[in-house]
């Protein structure tokens, strides 16, 4: 396995001096639900700094009303109501599904993911939901993300999918567990997340303090950042980030130039406040540490 090179970033996608309008990507983000209302938000804010235009929308009524709240400072993003969905992921160029829709109400008491007996009414509908959409579109560019991954089936994966799980939803997705000898074990980490991203046709981004990116064909691993990044909601600024680049680039260059960039931006953050940073300090960064990498 390889260490990403950040030179690959420069073979990112860049708008041409006379592009026109959606010529530089249009992302569709979907999620949010009761408990959950921020994690698209961040997901949106560090997406629509990226692309042309970011549609979002969620099943919940509750999280529409923050989002028309949010327009008032941030204007980059289209509502989009929940009836029009499927029409929006057609004309999008990428599609992120999952953050912040519900789970279980206590994961600690799920032992098969599969076992419908486990979830609750919410978890039901974000399983509903992320199955009809998946298997509708699958030709289209997907990343999947937090609650999608802890309740959908593998094999809805579509071909190229990007999945973005910690280890406990890699660990739900493919009802294995890692015995507590290879945990700290990359080599052994690479084997299995490689094995399960030859198998689903898909790449695989297992988050943690190394990276581990594997498609199909190759792995890279991403080092870097630090203990500001374990607070809520820097995993959704990096699906927000994953889904932008997915827009106008090929899967595995995406995921691998979005972890690098995040845990880059998390760094230099750490340099100057330390841990004391949170994940719309980090959604600022982003583009600022991009910005560098492109010019």
């Amino acid at each position: 396995m390889r260490a990403f090179d950040p030179k690959e970033i420069l073979n990112l996608y860049q708008p041409k001096d006379k592009s026109s309008g959606e010529e530089n990507g249009q992302v569709t983000i979907i999620g949010g639900s009761k408990l959950f209302h921020g994690a698209p938000l961040f997901a949106l804010k560090v997406a629509s700094r990226i692309v042309d235009m970011v549609f979002f929308t969620s099943p919940e009524s509750s999280v529409g009303r923050i989002a028309e709240i949010v327009k008032s400072k941030l204007m980059s993003f289209i509502w989009v109501p929940w009836e029009d969905v499927e029409a929006y992921i057609q004309k999008s160029d990428a599609v992120l599904v999952g953050p912040g829709f519900m789970r279980f109400k206590s994961e600690s008491q799920i032992t098969n993911h599969k076992s419908l007996s486990g979830y609750d009414g919410a978890a039901r509908v974000t399983r509903d939901i992320t199955k009809r959409l998946l298997l509708k579109f699958s030709n289209k560019k997907w990343v999947i993300d937090a609650g999608s991954l802890q309740v959908m089936d593998a094999e809805w994966i579509p071909k190229g999918a990007v999945l973005t799980p910690n280890r406990k939803e890699f660990e739900l997705l493919f009802n294995i567990k890692y015995q507590k000898s290879k945990i700290k074990d990359t080599n052994q980490k690479l084997k299995i997340v490689f094995e399960k991203a030859r198998e689903y046709k898909c790449i695989i981004v297992l988050k943690g303090p190394e990276t581990v990116i594997c498609s199909p064909e190759e792995c890279v691993l991403v080092k870097g950042g630090n203990p500001g990044m374990t607070k809520g909601g820097t995993g959704d600024v990096l699906a927000g980030l994953t889904v932008a680049l997915l827009a106008k680039n090929n899967s595995f260059l995406a995921a691998a130039s979005a972890s690098y960039i995040a845990k880059k931006a998390a760094d230099e953050l750490f340099e100057k406040v330390g841990v004391n940073y949170n994940a719309d300090d980090l959604a600022d960064k982003i583009p600022e540490v991009l910005g560098k990498y492109l010019r």
